[in-house]
This record gives structure tokens, sequence and C-alpha cells, in this order.
């Protein structure tokens, strides 16, 4: 990342707006919109995302005027533009001209014209063809004092994450030969002499397309070509990166993740350090129980993929979307408490998809900033008050969140790992343990940091790391966490962690694989529960879903099997480590069984709060040089209170010792104000 740029975008306080696409309306309409933009408090808009068509309706022919009249008005009015290069939406005489770049699916199906992203980003073709609009939009507008931020595509791998065409297949043989060399290192990683799969040669190799059974694909082919689709993306993602910075080196450049609770598409820790601003897209789901956590997980897990910068939260709904079974609107209040949510995690921007509320097209009933009510409705007022919060908000940004003093290690890769091939229990039993780890210590007002397995190396600087359905896993895993232990600090591993090796081969042995030492314990066998059965353990804990037969060989029992096929046995242990300890969990523990035993494993921690506060508010904090900032979220229905002192940046008023938070409230106190 380039550090320097980062200021361009937050030097006028959090950035407040959101998708822009003057092109879906009248020329009235579109004369309105920088009105009320300045009514809503908007600071920065995205404009041309799937404008493709509109800019090049023929091939070669282009049409600038509504957009140099757009960026004109806008930055008249004093507002800033995130410009996308359109590559998520190509034009359709492109499509009809050269279907052969539309991509293919796992049953060889190609896709038709008429949704997004259905490209194959390796096809030269269509490398060609993006990297030529992107470098005309580049030359024309590069020097636009409107232009704040180029904005590559939209959420890569969202439509296209894998193409299985003839190109890409040969693309996947070239990537397999650069990472192993020679065709018997691939054969050796891939386990090829179960049923006499051996590849004589690279050029045998084919992408993991629809098979007779799905049991007959090869975990490790499957996971590899999971790899390589993902690099795919991001070498396209770096070809159009080239072309902004060989032609506009002073305009910073982003793209749209969507980093949430996973399985991801692409591989974030891998993509992040080639992007000078971290963006995302996040939106609840109406039949989530717990929305307010999943907010805070998405922007922890945002911010650990680049802890020392900020970030924007490129799209988030206003109220409803358009694509789940019940779009519920939000609740009276719930896009505020949203926003300072991700705020107070480190992002020094909210945008939202979209400013107007489309009249046409596939998310015609998508809420927008100017909903199809126009003023008169809930959203609209609800979006200028947050403008106006956001706007006294504003000496947060190029501030930093603190870092916590919990760490859980996640990993991409892993989650493709688990997916690749059949598995003792079909569901994604260890992909959502992060989620549900995170959950139990937020409730508790436990900060915590999601660290991806990229950033090993900072693992030092934490009392607690926990393991957290990490199926894959290596010896550096091993070794950084066996030292977290070592210098006094705690390591946590669930089941379902360490069991494969990078090659998606099961570790020999016993499990935890390359953990197992680490806990001194190993795992003889699985035991899936059945369905709807519970499992008791003698500590008064419940269980469901998994359990493991585990022996023990240098650890003490923390708790057993009391009911089930494992009564008896050990099932939470605890190993001493040089100054510290390492404990395993062999059950999926029920959420107040997971709760009780992370007390038990923090309680001689000594990790202090954010802050001493009521039961239901979420408090995280922002530091900068002289600055320090307190954002705590109610997300209960009663009014609490949050230990401080400080001045309410959202309201103006001074509290000595104790700051009162309204139930679904929100305040931003200057600690040192």
């Amino acid at each position: 990342m380039r550090r320097g740029l980062v200021a361009q975008w937050t030097n006028d306080g959090l950035a407040y707006g959101g998708d822009y696409n003057p092109e879906q309306w009248s020329a009235e309409v579109r004369a309105q919109d920088v009105t009320l933009m300045g009514e809503a408090g908007v600071t920065l808009v995205t404009v041309g995302v799937f404008s493709w068509g509109l800019y090049e309706p023929r091939a070669g022919q282009y049409e600038f005027d509504w957009l140099d009249e757009t960026l004109d008005r806008l930055h008249r009015a004093g507002i800033g533009v995130d410009l996308a290069t359109p590559t998520a939406a190509p034009p359709m005489w492109l499509l009809h001209d050269h279907p052969e770049i539309l991509r293919v699916d796992r049953a060889a199906t190609r896709s038709t014209p008429g949704g997004r992203l259905g490209w194959c980003p390796s096809h030269p073709v269509w490398r060609e063809h993006a990297l030529r609009i992107v470098t005309v939009l580049a030359e024309r507008y590069g020097t636009h004092p409107a232009l704040r931020l180029w904005h590559i595509s939209n959420e890569l791998g969202g439509g296209n994450r894998h193409c299985y065409c003839e190109v890409s297949a040969e693309h996947f043989r070239r990537w397999l030969a650069a990472r192993y060399g020679t065709v018997d290192a691939l054969n050796a990683a891939w386990g090829t002499a179960f049923w006499g799969h051996r590849y004589p040669d690279f050029d045998h190799v084919l992408p993991p397309r629809a098979p007779a059974a799905a049991e007959s694909r090869n975990p490790s082919l499957v996971l590899d070509f999971d790899r390589f689709s993902s690099d795919a993306l991001l070498e396209h993602l770096r070809a159009e990166r080239a072309v902004l910075r060989r032609v506009t080196p002073q305009v910073p450049v982003t793209t749209n993740f969507m980093v949430g609770a996973g399985p991801h598409v692409v591989d974030h820790a891998r993509w992040a350090p080639d992007l000078d601003v971290l963006s995302n897209d996040h939106y609840v789901r109406g039949a989530d129980q717990h929305q307010a956590q999943d907010v805070a997980f998405a922007a922890d897990r945002v911010r650990g993929l680049s802890p020392d910068a900020p970030w924007l939260l490129m799209e988030t709904a206003p109220s409803a979307v358009s694509w789940q079974g019940r779009n519920l609107p939000l609740d009276p209040g719930q896009l505020r408490r949203i926003a300072f949510t991700h705020v107070g995690r480190g992002a020094d921007g909210v945008l939202m998809f979209q400013w107007r509320a489309s009249v046409a097209g596939a998310e015609q009933f998508h809420s927008g900033m100017v909903p199809h009510a126009g003023r008169r409705s809930r959203t609209w007022r609800e979006v200028v008050a947050l403008g106006a919060d956001l706007a006294a908000a504003g000496p947060l940004a190029g501030t930093l969140v603190e870092r916590a003093r919990i760490a859980i290690l996640v990993d991409d890769e892993s989650d493709w790992a688990w997916a690749a091939g059949p598995k003792p229990i079909a569901d994604d039993a260890p992909t959502g343990l992060p989620r549900r780890v995170h959950r139990a210590l937020w409730a508790r007002g436990r900060r915590v940091d999601l660290v991806p397995t990229a950033r090993l190396d900072e693992l030092a600087q934490y009392d607690l790391v926990i393991v957290a359905g990490l199926y894959l896993a290596d010896g550096q895993t091993a070794t950084a966490l066996a030292r977290v232990a070592e210098r006094g600090g705690a390591v946590l591993v669930t089941y379902l962690s360490g069991i494969v090796g990078p090659d998606n081969q099961v570790v020999p042995g016993g499990y935890p694989g390359v953990l197992k030492t680490l806990l001194g314990v190993h795992v003889e066998e699985f035991v899936p529960v059945l369905a709807g059965e519970i499992v008791e353990l003698d500590r008064g804990w419940a269980a469901h879903d998994w359990t493991e037969s585990l022996s023990v060989d240098d650890a003490r029992v923390v708790a057993r099997y009391a009911t089930g096929r494992l009564s008896g046995q050990p099932a939470v242990t605890r190993r001493t480590v040089g100054a510290g300890q390492a404990w395993y969990v062999s059950a999926s523990l029920d959420d107040a069984a997971l709760g009780e035993l992370l007390d038990e494993v923090t309680a001689g921690l000594d990790i202090a709060p954010t802050a001493v506060v009521d039961a239901g508010i979420d408090v995280v904090r922002r530091t900068g040089e002289g600055a320090s900032y307190l954002v705590a979220v109610n997300h209960g229905d009663r009014p609490g209170a949050v230990e401080a002192t400080g001045v309410d940046l959202l309201t103006g008023t001074r509290w000595a010792s104790r700051c009162p938070v309204p139930a679904g409230g929100v305040v931003v106190i200057d600690e040192l104000g």
C-alpha cells in the first residue's frame, strides 16, 4: 500500500455518500441530486460502476458528455468522486462480438449476456478491451479536480470466481507449472496415486469440471483451482491498477471486497497489499438473529487485513436490499448503529448502494438514500441525520483502532480446503467457528482482532490467540502459536483445526496434525453427533454436531464427556507451555458453554476492557497523535452508560465520568477534548 495517498480521501473528515448513477435519470432529476446531496451532507460518491455501455455505445465510439457534466457539477458542489473502471459490466456489443470472453461454469455452460462480471479473467481478448477503456478513462479524467479515488471494477469474484473454459484451463496449467516446477511434484502434492490418476505431463491437467459424482473430484486439485481462480482475478486487478498508476500515479486505487462471515470467493489477505485503500461491501441479512455482531465481525475482519491504515465502507444499504427471501427494511436507528459500528472499527467513510433507488432494472426494489418515497420517508430523514453525525465525528478520520489483546486466526484458503471434497460432516462446520467465537467475546465486551494467517508475525503482540476451525495449517502456524504460549500467552484451539497441510492432504499421526504437539493431545477418531442430539459434559456444558475421541499425552483434562458414545473421555484440555497455556476443545459447545469456557481462558490473562460499560453497549477506541476517541453503540432497547470523560462530538455535551448512551443510540467521546 502507498500510505501517503490515503490522506487524499480522508483529509476532509469522514467520507459520506454512495453509488451515484446519473445516467439512469433525466436531466431534471440530475439537477435536483446535488441539492439533495448537500442537504444530506454527502462528500463522496462512486460514479460509473456499470457505465461502459454508455461510455462506449459502439466499438470505438465514445460519449462522455454526461460524465463530464456530472463530475463538473459534483466538483462545484464540493463533492468528491470515487470513479470506477466499468469492467464489472461489459457492453452488449462486446459480448455479441466476442462471446468467447464469457465465463464457462463447471458444467461447461457458457454464460449469457445480461448479468455482470460474467467474463473470463484469463481471456486475452477480454483483457485487451478492459485495459483499453481503463486507459481512456484514466487519460480523460486523471486530472479532474473532483477525482479522489479510483475504484477498480466491482465486487471482483462475485460473479466470476471460477471460469472453466479452455483458456482458463491453459492458464491453470501454467500456474501449476510455476507453483510445482515438475509434474512429479504436482503428483506428490495431489496424491494422484489414489485411483491411479497420475499425470504424465502438465498438459493432461484439467480444471475440476463437473464429474459424474462430486466425491470423485480430488480435494487437492479443487483447492489449487480455488487458489488459481483467486490469483487469476488478482492478475486482472493488477493489470487495471498498472494502467491507473502509470497514467495517474497521484490517485489512490481501491476495489470493493465482500468480507464478512465467509466463505469468501477470493483470498483477501493476498489481495490487500495491492491496494492503496481497502474498501468493503457489507449488508445485514434479515434472517440473521445477530445482525449487530455480524457488522462488528465484518468490520474487524476488514481491519485485520491492514490494521495500520483506515479503510472505507464502500457499500451498505440504507434500508432493504433486493436479493433476500424476505427483504426487510432496517429498523429505526439501525442505519446509524451500522454506520458507527464500522466507523468505530476503523472505517473512514460510509457509502451506500445507492444514492437514488432505481425504478427499473434488476435492483429496482433495493433501497436508496433517496428512496422511491422521496424526502417524505423515514429513510431520507435518517440519511440526513447520519450525514450530520458523520460530519460532527469528522475528527476521527485518520485515527486508528487500538489493537486488541485477543486475536482469532482466519484464513480463506482453509475454508476452501474444507469445501473441497467429502468430509465427516456435510456442512460448513469449521468455517462458521470464527464468527461464533467472536460473537461470544463480543457479547462479553471483549475486543477482538481477526488476523489472517498471512500476518503470523503479528501474533506476538496478543495475550490470547484463538484457532477456530482452521482446517488447513502448516508448520509456520504451529511455531507462531507455540511462541505465543511460551512467552506467557494463551492459545485456544478448537476441533477441526490443523487437519490438513497446504496440499490439502491429511497430516498423519493423529489430529490435529501439526498442532498436536503444542496441545499435548491427539485425536484418534472423529465422532459427529446426529442432528438434534445433545451431548452433555461433566461441567454442566452441552455440545452438538461434533465430538472427538481424544487421548491426552501431556495435558490436564478440563472437562469430560458425560453422555453419549464418548462418555468419560476427555473433551476439553489445557497444557502448560513455557510461561503460558494451550487449550484444546474437541466438541462443538453450545453458546452458553462456549462463553463460560472463554471466561475461564481469559480470567488469568489480565485483559482490561476498552472501557467500563453497561451490557449491550459495544465500545471501541480510535487513537492518533494527540487524539483519543471512544465510540459507543447501544444495540439494546434499554438506556445504559459508559465510563468516559470528554466531549460527545455528536451533541457537544461534556461528560465528567459517566456518559449516558440511549437505547439504540450512539456517542462519540473526544477523550482529550
